[in-house]
């Protein structure tokens, strides 16, 4: 008999090896977390999911007979039935980790560190799962299948659940110790449990811009550039943003060419 509060889990992988390691890791990190069985390509593993409805799967990217994308695909066919944390894991699929990131899911990186494995599992454990699970394999499904540089919406995990924005409609972010604030068009304020720096990296790429070390801004929103008082930005949403010394001459130069 399992315990209540046991958590249940499903490894895909087509490497043997790296299923037993994965078995070895989570006892020693994880020992709450249970696997129930095992799988090694698309057919099996679907038929696994199906049988053991498993609270969490760890899935690899690469299988003999297709992706782990393969089996979200089917997967999301059938939400209503199918209700679990994705957990990728991928060796080098520098195009997914970014889409993954973007989607708010949950990946780990061959070979798999036992400190980024505590920290997903820490995180699955706090982890209600609900009816919105798929709203941001939704999203992955969509960046996998349009394969594009740079993705136009964005999933923000909350305590609440999973909230899906245009990375467009996204005015600036806002570091509040270990914690970032989104300021989006029309919405409230979003709080997550991430750095700004893994923000900026996300979304340097997009037209966002570091400002300062507690604020993230899109280009797209800044009205003006004040020069009085030390230096500030106004953005579309009427705050004043302070700019740190070291990115003033930055910002001007931008200001050039918008």
């Amino acid at each position: 008999m399992l315990q209540t509060d046991m958590i249940t889990a499903l490894l895909i992988d087509d490497d043997s090896n790296l299923r037993t390691g994965m078995k070895g890791l989570l006892g020693m990190y994880a020992p709450d977390i249970h696997i129930l069985g095992e799988a090694d390509s698309v057919k099996t593993g679907i038929s696994a999911i199906e049988h053991y409805q498993p609270n969490v799967i760890f899935l690899d990217i690469q299988l003999g007979d297709g992706t782990g994308f393969d089996i979200l695909e089917q997967l999301a066919q059938k939400r209503g039935s199918i209700n679990a944390h994705v957990v990728f894991i991928t060796a080098h699929e520098q195009y997914a980790v970014k889409a993954f990131r973007f989607s708010a899911l949950d990946y780990l990186l061959k070979p798999v560190d036992p400190e980024d494995l505590r920290k997903v599992t820490e995180k699955i454990k706090k982890v209600v799962t609900g009816n919105d699970s798929f709203a941001h394999i939704d999203l992955l499904l969509e960046n996998i299948r349009k394969k594009v540089d740079k993705f136009k919406r964005i999933a923000l995990s909350t305590a609440e659940g999973i909230h899906l924005f245009e990375v467009s409609d996204i005015i600036r972010l806002e570091s509040q110790d270990n914690y970032t604030k989104f300021y989006i068009k029309d919405n409230k304020p979003v709080l997550i449990s991430k750095t700004l720096k893994e923000y900026e990296d996300l979304l340097s790429e997009q037209g966002f811009e570091r400002i300062h070390q507690s604020h993230l801004i899109n280009l797209a929103y800044l009205k003006s550039y004040i020069k009085k008082d030390g230096g500030y930005a106004v953005m579309a949403d009427n705050s004043h943003l302070p700019i740190s010394q070291r990115k003033k001459e930055r910002l001007q130069e931008l200001l050039r060419t918008l």
